[in-house]
């Protein structure tokens, strides 16, 4: 897997190359676009995305890259996940609001990508959460809320503001 394109391993028969394909991954989320190679057990798929959700999704695989054998160590608090919908809206604290990518969540913070970094410290809203920006990384930072969250709750509460 790579920010734009995907392997997948499946038993089902049929696929062509041009068919587009619309796929939820662990971890990854929600990835799109045409087939650009059929193989025996599988095909490939090429990634349709903005670049901006590109640099999440190379952002996101990093980050399990360095995780899935335990290489770095994980001391959050919360478990973490990839909402349904990754968009959200950020709210400044002067009130501007901007789209931003949801890269991961959980009841104490969240992980966003957006066109705007705002220094450490600042106030923001991400959805209906309040918190403030407590760290940069690359192509995004990290918000910890002000409040615990309810982890049933989470998803709709950072879902984009209308």
């Amino acid at each position: 897997m790579s920010c734009h394109a995907v392997t997948f391993a499946t038993p089902a028969t049929g696929a062509s190359v041009g068919e587009r394909v619309i796929s939820l991954v662990d971890h990854f989320g929600k990835l799109e676009g045409p087939i650009i190679r059929v193989m025996d057990g599988g095909f490939v798929m090429e990634i349709i995305a903005p670049k901006r959700e590109r640099r999440g999704l190379a952002a996101k695989i990093e980050w399990y890259e360095k995780h899935k054998n335990h290489d770095a160590d994980d001391l959050r608090e919360h478990v973490r996940f990839i909402p349904r919908n990754p968009y959200s809206t950020l709210v400044l604290a002067d009130g501007t609001t901007t789209e931003c990518l949801v890269m991961d969540v959980s009841a104490s913070g969240i992980a966003v990508s957006a066109d705007v970094i705002p220094d450490i410290g600042t106030p923001v809203a991400v959805g209906k959460v309040v918190g403030r920006v407590v760290r940069h990384f690359n192509d995004g930072f990290a918000v910890h809320f002000a409040q615990l969250q309810e982890p049933d709750a989470i998803e709709d509460l950072v879902a984009p503001v209308r």
